[in-house]
């Protein structure tokens, strides 16, 4: 690997939003070479940055010297660790101070956890910069040596002289993932990857061949006239954890919740059909028997949590549907509302899994039975409709 042969070249690489690496640990590790290069003699480095995502409270991403790259996420539970509230790391996320601890001076005060751990591990010099960002939170960067004596003076320089475009690297590098994050977590992976690449018009729509997924709770609408608002929320988040990690384990992608209904698609490739609506179908009977037994926190109603949930094949239109500047990425189409008709008919006959004659054709053989047709609302004529038995 060619190294930059002067520290501005360094700084310039970093400004230039480091070219050549695309990842954070191509960079890091770009970035730990060419300090050695430049005399800073590294036995760790270290990136620790929040995010904004519902489960994760940041990634820690840790450079050592012929050791496999380390990246870790840790949850909010981390904040109640002891060890890490003491920590030299969580210090400098709080104050937004720099701190540094000579390890190999005798009178070095081990005034925080982890730091006997890094002296027993050989470390002689510990220096932790605050990043702030431009908005003013602040993340971290460390850097630890064994070299006797610890860190020189000039190898100090050297770090504090990377310190602010270590931190607007970082801060576009970080903005992008968050932007990520957070249009996974609310518009799904496949519709954030689409308003990322630019698909952002309204009208802005494809067809796309899918199976379609629509449910919702057996009275509903009863227990949020009685129950307390904490209480419906709880019972409504336990229920949607029961559906949507084996609704994407599946392949499907969550459009949206509605209340107490959930749409779902799960594209279908032109030789996928008999797999997708496998893999659907399976998924169906393992969240039929989650709910089933679910704890639900003494929220549920006598005779327990009941739902319904439709299964069709079929076109839809994909894409931006809305008004001028207020979007919603979602599908629309005849085979949406037959879903939604389909959905409807659960309730009244008892049934948890319906699903039409489209997905019955490419389910497999002998999973379901013909139920009889029916008269939709909405619908020219009876539909055939299947169950599980």
């Amino acid at each position: 690997m060619i190294r930059a042969t002067t520290l501005a070249d360094t700084i310039e690489w970093l400004n230039d939003s480091c070219p050549g690496s695309a990842t954070v640990d191509q960079v890091l590790s770009e970035l730990c070479g060419r300090l050695i290069d430049h005399g800073v003699p590294l036995s760790y480095g270290g990136i620790y940055v929040r995010t904004l995502h519902p489960e994760i409270m940041g990634r820690r991403f840790v450079w050592r010297p012929d050791m496999p790259f380390e990246t870790t996420s840790v949850g909010y539970d981390l904040f109640d660790d002891p060890e890490y509230r003491d920590s030299p790391i969580a210090w400098v996320f709080k104050t937004g101070q720099p701190l540094r601890r000579r390890l190999c001076d005798p009178d070095c005060p081990m005034d925080f956890t982890f730091l006997d751990r890094f002296r027993a591990a050989g470390a002689t010099d510990l220096m932790i910069s605050p990043l702030r960002y431009s908005s003013g939170e602040v993340h971290v960067a460390a850097w630890m040596t064994r070299r006797p004596g610890g860190f020189l003076e000039d190898a100090i320089e050297t770090l504090r002289a990377v310190e602010r475009p270590i931190t607007r690297m970082t801060e576009i590098r970080t903005l992008k993932r968050v932007a990520i994050n957070l249009l996974d977590t609310y518009v799904g992976g496949q519709a954030g990857g689409r308003i990322l690449s630019g698909h952002i018009r309204r009208g802005d729509i494809e067809a796309i061949r899918a199976v379609i997924w629509l449910s919702d709770m057996r009275g509903f609408t009863a227990r949020a006239d009685r129950m307390p608002a904490a209480d419906l929320v709880e019972l409504l988040n336990r229920y949607f954890d029961c559906q949507v990690p084996t609704i994407r384990e599946a392949g499907g992608e969550v459009l949206k919740f509605m209340g107490d209904g959930l749409l779902a698609i799960f594209p279908v490739g032109a030789q996928e059909e008999g797999a997708v609506c496998g893999a659907v179908l399976a998924a169906a009977r393992r969240i039929e028997a989650a709910v089933a037994g679910a704890d639900w926190g003494g929220h549920e109603a006598p005779g327990g949590v009941k739902f319904g949930v439709a299964l069709h094949i079929g076109e839809v239109m994909y894409g931006n549907v809305g008004s001028t500047n207020r979007l919603d990425f979602t599908c629309i189409g005849p085979a949406v509302n037959l879903a939604a008709r389909i959905e409807a008919l659960s309730g009244e006959i008892g049934r948890t899994i319906l699903a039409s004659r489209a997905f019955a054709a490419h389910a497999p053989e002998g999973a379901l039975t013909p139920l009889g047709a029916f008269s939709l609302k909405g619908v020219a004529a009876p539909q055939t409709v299947y169950g599980v038995d």
